[in-house]
């Protein structure tokens, strides 16, 4: 019996790529308005080779990326000469402004409507490698539970982010189908704890290779048929076993 849905949220239930834009964007205006010298010299290759050096200095922060972020924007101001108080300071104020914009996410046309229709059967929780807070969406009040890899400290496919969910819902993972896009993350990561799966596919990607999800779609329309085929096929292994 199925009781538990947990999904991906960026790329499974919304496009993530404008929210996070508009997040870049209005971040680099602050910086330019308030931490003038900061960013200016520093075109796209540049910035992200200088985001590779802070990533290669605190691997700790390898699971956090919220304050990877943080880490990053504060080692830009110290470097443009800002006195370590003022890039704290400033890091603080940047990220907000990020922040803000990167929960200012548009739904998969569908995505509410479904996910109404799957919490009147479902326990449905979150799991999420980024730092977008699912309480903060038009999705809120669908989900029991949420979990972003910075506070469990270990980023999907690990399975300390699966078992989380495992130990909120209190149930065995056979009971559990995890929905996402990414085929090792979401699907691998999943499967390797023993739940089922369905790989939201909506670029409509060729599978990479390796076992595939139980189920594969393309719109979030399709996921409470994908749902009932997993529910069925158990009904059938077990009738086969009786």
């Amino acid at each position: 019996m199925i009781r538990v849905i947990t999904f991906d949220l960026d790329n499974t239930l919304w496009d993530v790529e404008p929210a996070l834009l508009r997040a870049e964007e209005a971040q680099q205006a602050w910086l330019l308005q308030h931490r003038p010298g900061t960013v200016e010299s520093l075109d796209h290759e540049a910035l992200f080779e200088f985001k590779k050096s802070v990533w290669k200095r605190h691997p700790q922060l390898a699971h956090h990326v919220t304050q990877m972020r943080i880490q990053t924007l504060y080692e830009l101001q110290i470097n443009a000469g800002y006195s370590e108080r003022d890039a704290r300071a400033g890091a603080q104020e940047a990220f907000a402004i990020f922040l803000s914009e990167r929960h200012k996410v548009e739904l998969y046309a569908e995505a509410l409507g479904v996910l109404e229709q799957l919490a009147k059967h479902y326990t449905l929780g979150a799991l999420t490698n980024g730092n977008a807070d699912n309480y903060k969406t038009d999705a809120a009040e669908y989900f029991v539970f949420a979990f972003l890899a910075e506070e469990i400290g270990a980023s999907k496919p690990h399975p300390d982010m699966f078992h989380a969910a495992l130990q909120r819902a209190g149930v065995e993972a056979r009971h559990i189908v995890h929905v996402g896009d990414d085929p090792v993350h979401d699907i691998r990561g999943a499967r390797d704890v023993g739940m089922h799966t369905v790989w939201m596919n909506a670029r409509r990607k060729p599978w990479p290779g390796g076992e595939q999800a139980d189920r594969e779609i393309v719109s979030l329309t399709e996921l409470p048929a994908a749902i009932l085929a997993i529910r069925e096929a158990l009904v059938r292994a077990q009738d086969g076993s009786a």
